[in-house]
């Protein structure tokens, strides 16, 4: 969600402006990329996946980059973020971009660096997982909560689910006394995350129901309720696949009797956000233009292609399959729509952060 503009009083404080107000949930723009990249992978396209999965690696440095700058910089920009229910599930994003580049790292082998990044996301999951709900939950200003729930709050469980497929991805490469702490993690965190997907699910209709949404509320990123469940769908593929751990085997079917269930939810959740979307722009004219939060309608594309494209060949579903490398081709629009949409807004940015010469007789 973009932060408000204002007006700077001098020329520093202009030129640092986009720092101190970059959006919690940007990291989402790594988790596009690298999900197209992932499902580009997918059906042989590894020329262009490659170079989106370069493009996500460098993303993802530059944005911790940026954040550390404005967590030093603009401490309390980002502490009124942390407490603030309409953005602060948007850090989530860390989590589940560090998990994504992972995974797409690993399927090129690249175990060294991708290795790291699992055990960082789940370090951050962890932290997360317990700070950012406390500093929501428990501090108080003034406002109701359940007016101000919003799609960002389903990111929690998209995180969750990409840690349960890192652990997925980690457990190849661990030795056997320590497999069966990877599995019980890997089932943690897909349980963790069905069990939120459904309490945020269960917010967010209370809040529509008592308090509506307004066309200028309803953002892309209402579109993260799609793809948490896409995520899952995937999640509880990888942890089916699993080798064999005490854990794993007693939930293989349960969850192997799940994701086909998730997935025709997400098939029948797409037509309802369209139309929401139709509904926004069209019926009431909100005009449709670059935000920060439009990574978050990239992502849920491009997961229920992956998610599609793996039930297609793992469960022998050829219409899945089908359906997933249309999905796939609509992802790959939507990221390049979306990705000249920010680098247009950081050239202006850029530009508009450049000294001005002072005019004769000013």
């Amino acid at each position: 969600m973009e932060h408000a503009e204002f007006v700077p009083h001098d020329r520093t404080s202009h030129a640092r402006h986009p720092i101190a107000h970059l959006a919690p949930g940007y990291f989402a723009a790594v988790m596009g990329t690298g999900i197209v990249s992932i499902g580009l992978h997918d059906v042989g396209a590894l020329a262009f996946s490659q170079v989106m999965m370069w493009i996500a690696a460098v993303l993802y440095v530059v944005l911790w980059v940026l954040y550390i700058w404005r967590a030093i910089a603009f401490s309390h920009e980002v502490l009124a973020d942390l407490r603030n229910p309409e953005i602060a599930f948007a850090y989530f994003t860390v989590v589940a971009a560090t998990d994504v580049l992972g995974v797409r790292l690993a399927q090129d082998g690249m175990m060294a660096v991708a290795i790291p990044l699992f055990l960082l996301a789940g370090a951050l999951w962890f932290v997360f997982g317990y700070l950012l709900p406390w500093q929501v939950l428990m501090t108080r200003d003034g406002k109701q909560i359940l007016a101000r729930v919003n799609g960002t709050w389903f990111i929690w469980a998209v995180a969750s689910q990409s840690l349960a497929i890192g652990m997925s991805q980690l457990r190849p490469q661990v030795d056997t006394s320590v497999a069966q702490w990877v599995g019980l993690l890997a089932v943690l965190a897909w349980s963790v995350g069905v069990i939120l997907y459904a309490a945020m699910a269960m917010l967010v209709l209370l809040r529509v129901v008592h308090f509506g949404v307004t066309p200028q509320q309803f953002d892309p990123a209402y579109w993260v309720a799609m793809g948490a469940l896409a995520i899952a769908v995937v999640a509880g593929a990888n942890i089916v696949q699993m080798e064999r751990t005490p854990l794993v085997d007693a939930v293989r079917p349960l969850i192997a009797a799940t994701v086909v269930i998730f997935w025709v939810f997400c098939l029948w959740l797409i037509p309802l956000l369209v139309g929401a979307g139709f509904w926004r722009h069209a019926v009431h004219r909100v005009p449709l233009r670059y935000v920060a939060t439009l990574w978050s309608m990239v992502f849920p594309i491009g997961m229920f292609a992956v998610a599609s494209i793996s039930l297609g060949t793992a469960d022998e579903l050829p219409a899945a399959g089908a359906v997933g490398r249309v999905a796939l081709v609509v992802a790959v629009i939507v990221w390049a729509v979306v990705f000249v949409g920010m680098l247009h807004r950081v050239t202006l940015s850029l530009w508009s952060a450049k000294p001005r010469p002072a005019r004769n007789g000013a």
